[in-house]
């Protein structure tokens, strides 16, 4: 009787063990809306997808508070960038923010001053993030 128990604890157990839980995280780095419905985030990792206009768009979006401000830098109208950390979950297979649960904007100094995170280099119609990593610029837009 007691073996017919166990067995499916035990298995139980063995895939909450094997099986990658989509846990919130949070992430903190460069929060770009360069264009509408074009949303991303730059961080140690990478960049991540939050949103392509006509495609994807995680779940939660509407979490994102209205982040115009003296912290926020417009390159594009009313589109720009910001710092600021995420509480998310994430694909990593993908780079895709999956959920937004909430949004902390910060200081511009918090992302500048970070050595780990690229630097932020606006120029005067594209932006670029300079991956000091790698050494190269990659295009945002």
């Amino acid at each position: 009787m007691k073996i017919n128990f166990l067995i499916p604890a035990i298995i139980s157990y063995l895939f909450t063990l094997t099986l990658p839980a989509n846990a919130q995280e949070t992430r903190c780095g460069w929060l770009a809306n360069p264009t509408p419905a074009n949303s991303y985030l730059k961080d140690t990792d990478g960049t991540w997808t939050l949103s392509v206009q006509g495609g994807y768009q995680a779940s939660g979006m509407e979490n994102i508070p209205d982040l115009d401000g003296p912290e926020y830098v417009k390159t594009n109208g009313n589109y720009g960038y910001t710092c600021a950390c995420l509480e998310v979950n994430t694909d990593s297979s993908q780079m895709k923010v999956t959920r937004i649960q909430r949004v902390e904007p910060l200081p511009l100094s918090t992302c500048q001053q970070d050595a780990n995170l690229p630097a932020w280099c606006p120029g005067s119609k594209t932006q670029y993030i300079i991956d000091t990593k790698k050494s190269q610029n990659l295009s945002i837009n």
